[in-house]
């Protein structure tokens, strides 16, 4: 079944956020958060919003950075997720107020939310499970694993599952590590698929680029977002 979906704005004070949704045939139903890797969110966010959305879901590609901020190259991709990355607050603050706009989404149930992220995204999605937002689940596609100190010791109650290339060097095998550590001492529910032979950004088809340590794995790929449907069955039955 093709699905579409269309722009979505919406707003906090003088904030202004422009996400994508993609809603299943049926109403009411369970919501899934995509958020964006460290371009801002574009084509594959909004792609993978239309697949969830064929698998019955409320597909809601999320913004973090407002509306019209994105990025065209390493050095505007970075410029916009540093000041984030360095106010762990102000970016746990903008995942809020997107979640509270997925609940009121109108085919939304509101009452069953997940999250999934991408690189930059992934550390989003767990920062919400760190942060005891309202969600069954999240899940991390080959996402950073720098936790918030501030958050430490703050119990997590949504289930997490990370899908991560073992080669990457934006995580390294000491960070997944210390990831287990983290949730583990948190009394999470928590699982990790590690893929080997696999590097940064899996699932992009459009990474290409060794030296940077991004590279496309159909494989992983695969299996990944396989991993994901057989989690989200899990955490929405």
């Amino acid at each position: 079944m093709s699905v579409s979906g269309s722009l979505f704005e919406y707003t906090h004070g003088d904030e202004t956020y422009e996400g994508y949704v993609a809603n299943p045939e049926s109403r009411h139903a369970p919501v899934v958060m995509i958020a964006h890797a460290w371009a801002g969110p574009g084509e594959h966010e909004h792609a993978v919003a239309e697949r969830l959305a064929g698998l019955g879901y409320v597909g809601f590609a999320a913004d973090v950075y407002g509306k019209g901020n994105r990025g065209n190259s390493v050095e505007e991709n970075s410029q916009l997720m540093s000041p984030l990355l360095e106010d762990r607050s102000d970016l746990q603050r903008r995942l809020s107020i997107a979640l509270e706009s997925a609940r009121g989404l109108e085919h939304a149930d509101g009452s069953r939310v997940a999250a999934i992220g991408y690189c930059f995204g992934g550390l989003c999605v767990l920062d919400l499970a760190r942060m005891g937002a309202d969600v069954r689940g999240v899940v991390s596609f080959h996402g950073l694993f720098t936790p918030d100190p501030k958050l430490k010791g703050q119990p997590v109650s949504a289930k997490v599952l990370a899908l991560h290339g073992w080669d990457d060097p934006m995580a390294d095998p000491q960070s997944v590590l210390s990831l287990a550590n983290e949730f583990t001492e948190a009394g999470a529910d928590w699982q990790l698929h590690a893929y080997g032979g696999t590097m940064h950004a899996f699932t992009n088809k459009a990474a290409n680029d060794p030296s940077f340590g991004t590279v496309y794995n159909p494989a992983a790929d695969a299996r990944s977002w396989h991993a994901m449907t057989n989690f989200l069955a899990e955490v929405f039955a």
